[in-house]
């Protein structure tokens, strides 16, 4: 069976958004309609009697809005005090449309230090998965507000695949600003061709990703390939999606050819603890 056909029958679902998709290129400012049309999306999902789990990039740029800053602050100390800032704001908007749709949401906030350390990694398990059992859609992120170079995720692309892992789920979706993953760069290489279907990730596939961070995300390709790599090991399908309109989970959930799927390769083998700490998944 083609494995877009399965993706209906899915059951727990994590949806990753990056900074760059929830804001208005123009300004950095949120951008409300599609925030809100993702909350429905996900509310549907879950009324499907799926669950669903955020993992929602966007703290530090809200504050620094709030702010009235113009871009991404240097010193860390700045950047700590606008995801403060901006942290409660995004949760707070989550939290008011996911209730217009009759769905209650919790903040989880992660560092990696939580996830390398067994009991504190198990605790987290423990609060995702009961927030689950209690209907309830956990709204992930990394607290940035506490986190430095030594000890943080890096990316929401790697938190997501984690978050993952640590749920057992069973699909994980990236929504990013291209359509999928290609040959090549398609704004470089207008031969560039993406790729419906990837059943393995190996070093010729990661040598393909290219990085295109932007002002208001820290992700690139690559950093989607090594979270595909983590999930698909787990025992979850990964999809990137393009999000410039978030009404193509839908599609993709429907079966329809969008984005790329990475399929599962799961191994027995596999250490999630183990290939982070020793950041396997950024090996080239």
């Amino acid at each position: 069976m083609n494995v877009r056909e399965t993706l209906k029958d899915k059951k727990r679902i994590v949806v990753k958004v990056g900074s760059s998709s929830l804001v208005h290129k123009e300004t950095g400012e949120l951008d409300l309609v599609k925030v809100e049309k993702l909350i429905r999306i996900l509310s549907d999902i879950k009324n499907q009697g799926k669950d669903v789990v955020l993992v929602s990039s966007g703290a530090i740029s809200v504050g620094r809005r709030i702010l009235g800053l113009n871009k991404r602050p240097e010193v860390l100390s700045m950047i700590q005090a606008c995801a403060a800032l901006g942290q409660g704001e995004l949760m707070m908007l989550y939290q008011k449309l996911f209730l217009e749709y009759n769905h209650k949401a919790a903040q989880v906030l992660l560092t990696f230090d939580v996830i390398t350390n067994d009991v504190r990694r198990k605790n987290a398990q423990n609060t995702l998965k009961q927030l689950l059992d209690l209907d309830i859609i956990p709204v992930v992120n990394e607290n940035d507000t506490v986190a430095t170079e030594e000890i943080e995720f890096g990316d929401n692309d790697t938190l997501s695949a984690i978050v993952s892992t640590l749920i057992g789920a069973d699909l994980l979706i990236m929504l990013t600003d291209i359509d999928g993953f290609y040959t090549d760069d398609p704004k470089k290489n207008k031969h560039a061709k993406r790729m419906s279907v990837i059943d393995t990730i190996d070093d010729n596939l990661k040598n393909m990703a290219k990085g295109s961070a932007t002002i208001y995300g820290t992700g690139g390709m690559y950093t989607k390939v090594a979270a595909a790599e983590i999930s698909t090991h787990a025992g979850a399908d990964v999809a990137i999606l393009d999000s410039s309109d978030v009404s193509i989970i839908q599609e993709f959930l429907a079966g329809e050819d969008v984005g790329t799927v990475f399929t599962v390769d799961q191994s027995k083998d596999f250490d999630l603890l183990d290939f982070i700490l020793n950041k396997k998944y950024l090996e080239n």
